[in-house]
């Protein structure tokens, strides 16, 4: 089963086990992780499950999409080159030990 580390802005990681074909964002919000809102469900709407991907997972991702990169620009923290939507991220084995960094604020 692939797993995930969340890195909070404070330092503290939480590793979290993730089901065949779930994004990132449901698996934060199954495990009831803090720093993923997800207001709107996974949909690719809102915003508020925007996380930093660690630099050396980049270029196992697929390229970000129109809506995505659109969202993007409005995320309530800062964008970097290394934003992607959680929601957009779909685990899978070559996705294990993905490590996924929360911004300090999603609203």
């Amino acid at each position: 089963m692939p797993a995930i580390t969340f890195i909070h802005p404070d330092g503290k990681s939480d590793r979290v086990e993730t089901s065949g074909g779930e994004s990132a964002m449901q698996a934060a919000t199954r495990y009831g992780l803090d720093g993923i809102l997800a207001e709107c469900g996974g949909n690719a709407m809102c915003a508020t499950c925007h996380v930093y991907v660690d630099e050396s997972w980049l270029a196992r991702l697929p390229a970000v999409a129109d809506d995505e990169d659109a969202l993007l620009d409005g995320t309530a923290a800062e964008r970097l080159p290394n934003s992607r939507l959680s929601c957009q991220i779909h685990i899978t084995s070559e996705l294990d030990g993905l490590v996924l960094k929360l911004p300090e604020r999603q609203i």
